[in-house]
């Protein structure tokens, strides 16, 4: 069997930043609040007009990761697109992606897994290229939340947290016989669905009953979350599957050289970073500036910690997430 390597990274954040006190003016909320609870100081909102989407920023960052990896749009042989905010509830992203990029008609492949949703995809395009099938594939993950956020004080605790943004990465076969991904492991646990969803818009409650049922005080198509629950599954899960995969590849925290941990809340970091007993620079968190931009969150943070020079060839790479469904999984790279 052939192994994976990561080839290229790249990112797009909108421009437009939206400070605490910036919505502090729309709700009643404060910067003091926001960042005691997150560790938010600010994020990114796609403006009205600035020409970007799900699929337009997917297409910037996926631009920049495939100048990285040295390849042209039609050298991919797949895409795997992980995103909960498409730009239509169908045909997803992955296909807008591929006409946008002028590719030809390789596979799309849309990716639902939300918060984890970058790891199922990393995952998919590793075992793609581990039996042979594909020698290069486009993983992104893209988040157009604030389109979809109730900025009243009715979704201050949920609103607060979220950005917009984009981030890509090239899988390709590994050539060099160095390094590469050595492992990704991936778990759900359905009977927790509904302590982070958006029950609306769905084939159950659809667009008919939304207009009848319009105006109402319980709106389902703004997203809900039981943040205690949320926080106390995610640092069990996350320290589990950080575990799980080191075990799997008979290593141990201290061989961790950085840990990109899905970027949900700082509070949920810190607490993975002391259990684990990681210094701060074995620990990369971003979500200050950016919020929790979902299934980009990993890549977003990937890239600019290599951009930084704090991921180098040889250095040992831990993916870990945790989200909705819930789902939660981990990735164990060797640079």
């Amino acid at each position: 069997m052939y192994t994976s390597k990561i080839t290229g990274l790249g990112y797009y954040v909108p421009e437009n930043v939206v400070t605490n006190d910036d919505l502090s003016k729309l709700m009643d909320t404060n910067d003091a609040w926001i960042q005691e609870r997150t560790g938010i100081k600010e994020r990114r909102h796609i403006k009205k007009g600035d020409g970007n989407s799900t699929s337009v920023m997917a297409v910037k960052a996926s631009t920049i990761a495939l100048e990285r990896a040295k390849l042209e749009p039609n050298d991919i042989d797949m895409i795997v697109f992980a995103t909960l905010s498409p730009d239509m509830y169908f045909p997803g992203g992955g296909v807008e992606v591929q006409e946008m990029m002028g590719m030809q008609t390789i596979p799309a492949l849309d990716v639902r897994n939300q918060c984890t949703g970058f790891v199922y995809a990393l995952s998919v395009a590793d075992q793609f290229i581990k039996t042979g099938m594909y020698k290069n594939i486009l993983v992104i993950g893209s988040e157009n939340h604030s389109g979809g956020l109730d900025f009243s004080d009715r979704g201050r605790s949920v609103s607060v947290i979220f950005g917009d943004g984009a981030g890509a990465a090239v899988v390709s076969r590994n050539e060099t016989g160095k390094g590469g991904i050595l492992s990704t492991h991936l778990h759900s646990e359905g009977q927790h669905k509904n302590e982070l969803s958006l029950k609306g818009p769905s084939t159950e409650h659809w667009v008919p009953q939304i207009i009848a049922e319009n105006p109402q005080e319980d709106i389902p198509y703004y997203p809900y979350m039981n943040g205690q629950f949320v926080f106390k599954h995610a640092i069990v899960r996350f320290s589990e599957v950080i575990q799980e995969g080191l075990e799997a590849n008979n290593l141990e925290v201290k061989d961790i050289s950085m840990l990109i941990p899905h970027q949900a809340n700082l509070r949920i970091s810190q607490f993975i970073q002391h259990k684990l007993k990681l210094t701060d620079d074995q620990v990369f968190n971003n979500i200050q500036k950016y919020g929790n931009t979902t299934a980009a969150s990993i890549p977003i943070a990937l890239t600019e910690a290599w951009e930084e020079g704090k991921i180098k060839e040889g250095d040992l790479v831990v993916l870990a997430a945790f989200g909705s469904g819930f789902t939660w999984g981990s990735a164990i790279i060797r640079w």
